[in-house]
C-alpha cells in the first residue's frame, strides 16, 4: 500500500467516487439498507448472516496498520473459504501526523471496490471537520490535516479529498445496534442527562445523542460520572453504560455489550473488568505512539476485532515488525514538525 501509488490514482479515485456519491443510487455502503430513512444515524440492525465482520479502531493516517489490517483480514477470509468479509471502520481516519491523505485515499478506494462491505462509523476527528466555502475548518485539536489542506488549497485534488471526507462524514452512521445486544460507536453512548428526553421522545437521531456516542469516553475504573457539557468528551462510568443498557432494552433497542475506539489504549485494546457485567471492548489500529501520549513505548502493537454473535468481538494483534513502524513515522517529534511531515509525505 504504497503513498506514493495513492497519490499517482488521486485523480481517477476521486472522480469515481464523487460520479458514484452524485449518482442515482449512491454508493449504498454496508448496512445502508437498514436505515429508517435517509437521515438515520443510528441504525438498529436486523438479523445478521454469520458472514465474517470485523472493526477496526481509530487509524490517525496508519496507513501502514490499515494495510496490515486488510491483509489479514483478507488472509483469514481465504482460509476460511467463507464471502468477503464486512468491515465496519470506526473512526477517525486522520489528523496526529501519519499519513491522512493517504489514509482517506485507500477508504476511498475500499468504498468503490465494495461499498456494500464497508461501514464507515464517523469518529469525533472525521465529524470535526468542516469546509466553509474558502477554507477547512476544525473543532478538534490536534487539527493537522484541516492545516495540511489548507496549506494546499491551490491543489484542486487535494482539495476535492478533503470535500468528499466532509460530505462522506455527514452521511456517515453513528452508532450500530446490532440484533445480538452489540452497540458500535467511536466514543460512546447517550450519557444519564440525556435519558429522560430520549425516554420520551425516542429520538435516537437527537443531535445530543448522536454527539455522545462520537465524543464521550470511557473511564476504566470509575462507578458513574458526571456529565461535563462545557467539553464534547465528558466520561462515563460502568453503572452509566448500565443505565443505558436498561434504557436501551425499555426502547426496543437491547443492548448488553459494546465495541469502541477514541481511547488510545497503550496495548492498543481493553476490555475493562469494571464492565464485567456490561462488557466494554476498546480497540485502536495505531502502530506508533501518537505524539499527544505522554507515556509508553514508540512501537504499538494495533489491534483489530471481528464480530461474535452474542459476545465482545474477538481482539487480532497486528505484529508489524518494528523497522516498518519507524521507517514509515519518526519518533519524539513535536506538533509543528508532525504536521510538516504529514505535508511533505502528502504531496
Amino acid at each position: 500500500m504504497s503513498p506514493g501509488a495513492l497519490r499517482a490514482r488521486m485523480r481517477a479515485t476521486v472522480e469515481q467516487l464523487e460520479a458514484l456519491l452524485d449518482s442515482e443510487s449512491g454508493a449504498h455502503m454496508l448496512f445502508d439498507d437498514q436505515r429508517d430513512g435517509s437521515a438515520d444515524r443510528a441504525l438498529k440492525l436486523a438479523e445478521l448472516s454469520d458472514a465474517p465482520l470485523w472493526f477496526i479502531g481509530d487509524i490517525h493516517g496508519d496507513l501502514l496498520t490499515l494495510g496490515g489490517a486488510l491483509a489479514l483480514i483478507a488472509r483469514e477470509s481465504e482460509r476460511d473459504d467463507v464471502e468477503p468479509a464486512r468491515i465496519v471502520l470506526l473512526g477517525d481516519l486522520f489528523d496526529d501526523g501519519g499519513y491522512g491523505l493517504e489514509t482517506l485515499l485507500r477508504v476511498f478506494e475500499l468504498i468503490l471496490e465494495r461499498s456494500r462491505s464497508v461501514c464507515f462509523l464517523a469518529g469525533n476527528h472525521d465529524e470535526a471537520l468542516g469546509y466553509n466555502g474558502a477554507r477547512f475548518t476544525a473543532t478538534v485539536s490536534p487539527s493537522d490535516f484541516a492545516d495540511f489542506l489548507n496549506e494546499n488549497l491551490a491543489h484542486e485534488w487535494i482539495g476535492r479529498v478533503g470535500k468528499l471526507a466532509v460530505r462522506i462524514v455527514a452521511n456517515a452512521p453513528r452508532a450500530l445496534f446490532f440484533p445480538d445486544g452489540l452497540l458500535a460507536a467511536h466514543g460512546g453512548f447517550p450519557l444519564t442527562d440525556r435519558h429522560q428526553r430520549l425516554a420520551e421522545t425516542r429520538d435516537w437521531n437527537d443531535p445530543q445523542c448522536l454527539s455522545d456516542f462520537v465524543w464521550t469516553r470511557a473511564h476504566p475504573r470509575a462507578r458513574k460520572k458526571l456529565p461535563n457539557r462545557t467539553s464534547r468528551g465528558s466520561q462515563f462510568g460502568y453503572e452509566d453504560f448500565a443505565a443505558f443498557c436498561a434504557l436501551s432494552a425499555r426502547l426496543g433497542r437491547p443492548v448488553t455489550h459494546m465495541v469502541r475506539g477514541h481511547d488510545h489504549v497503550e496495548e492498543r485494546y481493553e476490555i475493562y473488568p469494571a464492565y464485567a457485567d456490561t462488557p466494554v471492548l476498546t480497540t485502536v489500529a495505531l502502530s506508533r505512539r501518537l505524539v499527544r501520549e505522554m507515556f509508553g513505548p514508540f512501537v504499538r502493537v494495533p489491534t483489530i476485532a471481528r464480530w461474535i454473535r452474542g459476545s465482545l468481538p474477538q481482539v487480532y494483534r497486528l505484529h508489524i515488525p518494528e523497522q516498518y513502524i519507524r521507517g514509515c513515522y519518526p519518533e519524539d517529534i513535536g506538533d509543528d514538525k508532525a504536521t510538516e511531515l504529514t505535508e511533505q509525505n502528502a504531496t
